[in-house]
C-alpha cells in the first residue's frame, strides 16, 4: 500500500477551513473554538465568505484578524468555496469545518495525531455530537437506488483499530472532515458541480477509489448544531438536494441508474402525496402545515417529471425557483 508514503515538506500542521453564509454569531463561536483547542498545533484559519450581509466579514476583520478571509460577492456554494480555501493552504492536512460547530478541547490534536500515525487514511472524520449531547450519525455506505427508496442505508463501518475506537466507513458528512493533503493532490479537489448535497459523498467515493482509506474516530467529538435541527426543508432546498442525489448516480453509476430512481422517487412522493392528501381531505391533518407541504410535495414531483436534466447548477435553480412560484 503505498498511498501516504510521499514526503510532506509543509511546515504548518492543520489548515482549518470554514465556509459561511450568514452564520456571524454561529462563525463567532465555532472561529473562537478553533482558536482556543488549537494548542501547540502549528495552524491556520481560513474563512471563505459567500456573499453575507450579517456583518460575518467586518465580524472577522475585527474579531479574528489573524485568520485569512476570502469574500466573494454571492453565495457560490459549498464545494466551490472551500475550494478557494484548499487551493491556498499551507497545512499538511486541511479540516473542512461548518461555521455552526464548537471543536472540543483536544480534537483537532488527535485528529492530526491519528493521521500521522495512519498514512493510509486520506480523509478523517469524527463523532459528531448535538448540542444536547446525543450522537449525530455522519458516516454511511454509499448509497443504492434501493436504499434512497427505501429511506434505510445502514451505517456500515469496520473496526481498523481498537485503541481508540477508529473505524473504516465508505463516507462522512462534511460537517467536519479532516483530508490529508497528499491525497487532496491525488484525487483532485471537491466537484464543484455539486452545488449543495452530496459533494462530500462524491470525494469519498473519489478517495477509495484511488485507494485511500476514509477513516471515522469514535472518540473525539465536535459539536455541530445543524444536525439537531428539524426544520422542514424548502422547496428549493428538496430540488437541490434531489438533484445532488440524481447526480452522483450519474456520474458514478450511469444513465440507467438515474432513470430508474428517478421514477422510484415520483413513485414514492406520489404515494406520499395521495396519502397526505386523503388525510387532509378527511379532516385528520387539515393545517396551514400540512397544506404547504402538500404543495411543495406535488410541486417536487412536477420537477422530477418535467423540470429535472443533467445541467448546470443554475439549470437546477432556476428549475426550483420556478417550480415555487408556478401554481
Amino acid at each position: 500500500f503505498n498511498k501516504g508514503c510521499i514526503v510532506n515538506v509543509r511546515a504548518i500542521d492543520l489548515s482549518v477551513i470554514v465556509v459561511n453564509w450568514n452564520t456571524r454569531d454561529l462563525l463567532a463561536q465555532c472561529l473562537q473554538s478553533v482558536y482556543d483547542t488549537a494548542g501547540d498545533l502549528a495552524c491556520e484559519v481560513l474563512v471563505v465568505d459567500n456573499g453575507s450581509t450579517d456583518g460575518s466579514v467586518e465580524m472577522v476583520e475585527s474579531r479574528f484578524p489573524q485568520a485569512r478571509l476570502f469574500r466573494n460577492a454571492e453565495n457560490v456554494g459549498f464545494a466551490r468555496a472551500n475550494n478557494q480555501a484548499l487551493e491556498q493552504i499551507k497545512g499538511r492536512y486541511a479540516l473542512l469545518l461548518n461555521s455552526d460547530t464548537i471543536v472540543f478541547p483536544g480534537a483537532l490534536f488527535s485528529l492530526v495525531t491519528f493521521a500521522d500515525r495512519y498514512p493510509q487514511a486520506g480523509i478523517v472524520g469524527c463523532r459528531l455530537v448535538n448540542p444536547d449531547g446525543s450522537l449525530q450519525r455522519s458516516w454511511a455506505r454509499f448509497p443504492t437506488c434501493l436504499t434512497e427508496l427505501l429511506g434505510w442505508n445502514p451505517r456500515t463501518r469496520r473496526l481498523i483499530q481498537r485503541m481508540p475506537r477508529v473505524y473504516e466507513v465508505d463516507w462522512l458528512g462534511g460537517a467536519c472532515i479532516l483530508a490529508r493533503s497528499e491525497a487532496v493532490e491525488d484525487v483532485g479537489l471537491l466537484d464543484e458541480s455539486f452545488f449543495m448535497y452530496s459533494e462530500e459523498m462524491d470525494w469519498c467515493f473519489r478517495m477509495k477509489r484511488s485507494g485511500w482509506r476514509v477513516c471515522y474516530l469514535d472518540d473525539i467529538r465536535i459539536m455541530h448544531r445543524g444536525g439537531g435541527s428539524a426544520n422542514r426543508a424548502s422547496l428549493t432546498q428538496l430540488i437541490l438536494l434531489y438533484n445532488s442525489k440524481l447526480q452522483f448516480f450519474s456520474k458514478h453509476h450511469g444513465s440507467g441508474s438515474v432513470r430508474f430512481l428517478r421514477t422510484g422517487l415520483v413513485v414514492m412522493n406520489t404515494f406520499g402525496l395521495l396519502r397526505r392528501g386523503l388525510a387532509w381531505h378527511l379532516g385528520v391533518h387539515r393545517s396551514h402545515d400540512m397544506t404547504e407541504r402538500l404543495e411543495v410535495q406535488w410541486k417536487l414531483i412536477l420537477w422530477l417529471l418535467q423540470k429535472y436534466r443533467h445541467g448546470t447548477i443554475d439549470d437546477t435553480i432556476s428549475a426550483a425557483q420556478s417550480a415555487r412560484t408556478s401554481t
